[in-house]
């Protein structure tokens, strides 16, 4: 297969790329360039992407950010990454690239533990979460020509842990290659409309 990777240098996009790239062909995209250069926040950047990399069997997705703040100082400028970022970002590269996806491939977005299992200062990034995961299970009766869409909602991962614990009193972390496996099922399973918890 030829999957498209964006975010494939986070730390759960490195993963992903080390579980996937045995047995098949990875475009790796980021901010960064990579193979492909990609700003998901733009419309353009991401038909830009989509034109570069041509006919591809599957994408995935591990990048998206938005803002950690208390709720009596999330402004809605605050909140705006979370949109752009983490929601609209995801949910236009599944619009943008519904033409460029082979027949049966498969798109696979990212939420994320915050928006089942609420922290302090997550409100905006479990807002995020929570749209793409309906848009994920209502685009998915309506996908053209076989094509499957699912989501992974990851639990704060070790590699990450020490930066993060403070948010997360009381969890605990998932190693990032576990992580990884989720996106591989979504990729290479047959499910589709599933958000993939990994607690």
């Amino acid at each position: 297969m030829k999957i498209l990777l964006i975010g494939a240098s986070g730390t759960i996009g490195k993963e992903v790329k080390t579980a996937l790239e045995a047995d098949h062909e990875i475009i790796c995209a980021g901010r960064n360039g990579f193979d492909v250069k990609v700003d998901i926040t733009s419309t353009e950047s991401i038909q830009e992407m989509y034109e570069r990399v041509g006919s591809i069997d599957a994408v995935v997705n591990a990048s998206g950010g938005a803002n950690f703040a208390p709720i009596t100082e999330l402004t809605p400028e605050i909140n705006e990454k979370g949109i752009e970022s983490k929601l609209k970002g995801q949910i236009n590269l599944v619009l943008l690239g519904l033409n460029h996806v082979t027949d049966h491939g498969s798109f696979t977005l990212t939420t994320g533990i915050m928006m089942d299992d609420p922290i302090r200062q997550g409100a905006s990034a479990a807002m995020a979460n929570g749209g793409v995961k309906a848009f994920v299970k209502s685009a998915a009766v309506e996908m053209p020509r076989g094509i499957r869409i699912n989501s992974v909602s990851p639990n704060a991962v070790q590699e990450s842990w020490e930066r993060l614990e403070s948010f997360f009193q009381g969890f605990e972390p998932v190693p990032a290659h576990r992580v990884a496996l989720a996106y591989k099922k979504s990729v290479l399973g047959a499910q589709t409309g599933q958000n993939y918890e990994v607690y």
